[in-house]
């Protein structure tokens, strides 16, 4: 399991829930793969109270199953739940696209859009699949700032845990590339002003995963729910 530091502030229930979930989607915690309560708090640092309340919470959104006399395991990939998840995500995104058309994109945006293709770029020819995954959340983060609707933002990525462990997994099956050349078409129908292109790019993008579908599954069928 990868262990990142407790942010300021930070709850040590929230710093066990964030670090727990980080794991869950790039796979530091396997898909049924079974969970300690104590060996998690010990390598968080943690006592076991916070963990606990960690689980509970990840049982409620099926990341985690709890089986009475078994004890708690990491939940496999249900693509049933990753729809919806997609679902919400689409429609929230073709909006601020929308939005971002109509607004315009304020300089100091485009700039930090700009720069962070640029990275996006040099990542995507690499092995780290962790920063280029970072890039991606941020550049979609940036187009909800512009638009002025962040706090959707944060609630949504809340919400976002299945989807997000079919993209971190397609990472190590397709072309990075072709997600950084998706973000440049989008930027540029946006910086345009061409809303219905920049709705049917957003649409296309998000929906690549179903494309990816058959290569994740063929990667990792012992992760799948079938």
């Amino acid at each position: 399991m990868q262990i990142t530091e407790r942010e300021a502030r930070e709850s040590a229930r929230g710093y066990a829930m964030r670090v727990i979930k980080e794991n869950i989607i790039h796979l530091g915690l396997l898909p049924g793969s079974m969970v300690s309560e104590q060996e998690l708090a010990a390598e968080l640092g943690l006592s076991r109270g916070p963990v606990r309340e960690a689980l509970i919470e990840l049982t409620k959104v099926k990341m985690v199953e709890v089986y009475p006399q078994r004890g708690s395991y990491i939940s496999p990939v249900d693509y049933e739940l990753v729809d919806e998840a997609c679902f919400m995500r689409e429609a929230l995104e073709i909006a601020v696209a929308e939005r971002c058309c109509l607004m315009g994109v304020m300089p100091a945006h485009l700039t930090a859009l700009r720069e962070n293709l640029n990275l996006q770029q040099f990542y995507s020819e690499g092995d780290n699949t962790r920063k280029f995954w970072e890039l991606d959340n941020e550049f979609h983060r940036l187009l909800f700032l512009n638009a002025g609707v962040i706090r959707v933002h944060t609630l949504m990525s809340s919400m976002l845990t299945h989807f997000d462990r079919v993209r971190a997994m397609a990472l190590a099956v397709i072309k990075k590339g072709k997600l950084v050349e998706d973000h440049h078409q989008i930027l540029e129908a946006i910086i345009s002003g061409n809303s219905g292109a920049a709705k049917s790019l957003m649409h296309r993008h998000l929906t690549s995963y179903q494309i990816d579908r058959q290569a994740v599954c063929d990667k990792y069928p012992q992760y799948i729910k079938h």
